[in-house]
């Protein structure tokens, strides 16, 4: 039997059926490579995403450590600055204060109730420290007579043994007691003496 005749309408068919199937192949591996470019493009955006967040945490948080050492920086420097303030004003304060306290013991030693609480301060050490014996009591010359007189009465009734007065131009104010060679020195200059024990009460009493 002798084979079908292919007729011009018959091949030009068959390369239509021909070409849809390629067609059909070509679009079917350009979808799946699609696919495949769309899905390895969708994982580098979300590691890109996932990457692009780690840095800007990393970055938030450098900056509020960096915040934070610059805070705890500026603190410091306050805190120094401050602390060298007050030390400057204490410093200031208390040359001030050395250079007023003189004037100021002077001007309480010549009013006769703070001469008083003066005097009375110094005999209660005395009485407090010092051995038994007859008291030489060496004092400013402006001390008037009635009150050593006042005071001569009250210890020879307390102890019995009358107290030795002598004036000591080298005083300016205040008084000492000796006995046997120890002395409880009350005078201006022996308060002054002690510097540091005389500053530490004066920052002591510039703070409250």
């Amino acid at each position: 039997m002798d084979a079908p005749l292919r007729t011009p309408e018959l091949i030009e068919q068959q390369a239509h059926a021909l070409l849809d199937l390629v067609e059909a192949d070509r679009a079917s591996k350009c979808a799946k490579i699609l696919d495949e470019a769309n899905s390895r493009a969708s994982a580098v955006r979300a590691q890109a995403r996932s990457e692009a967040r780690a840095r800007v945490r990393q970055a938030f948080a450098e900056q509020r450590l960096l915040q934070r050492e610059r805070i705890a920086a500026a603190q410091a420097r306050l805190a120094t600055h401050r602390r060298l303030h007050e030390q400057k004003r204490s410093a200031e304060l208390l040359r001030l204060a050395r250079e007023q306290l003189p004037g100021e013991l002077l001007a309480l030693w010549r009013q006769p109730a703070t001469r008083a609480a003066w005097v009375e301060h110094v005999l209660a050490l005395a009485r407090s420290r010092m051995p038994p014996g007859v008291w030489r009591i060496v004092h400013a010359p402006d001390w008037p007579v009635a009150e050593q007189q006042t005071l001569a009465q009250a210890l020879v009734a307390g102890s019995g043994a009358r107290p030795q007065f002598d004036a000591d131009a080298s005083i300016a104010a205040g008084l000492k007691v000796v006995v046997d060679g120890n002395v409880i020195d009350g005078t201006l200059t022996g308060l002054l003496a002690d510097r540091a024990e005389s500053e530490a009460r004066l920052l002591r009493h510039l703070e409250t």
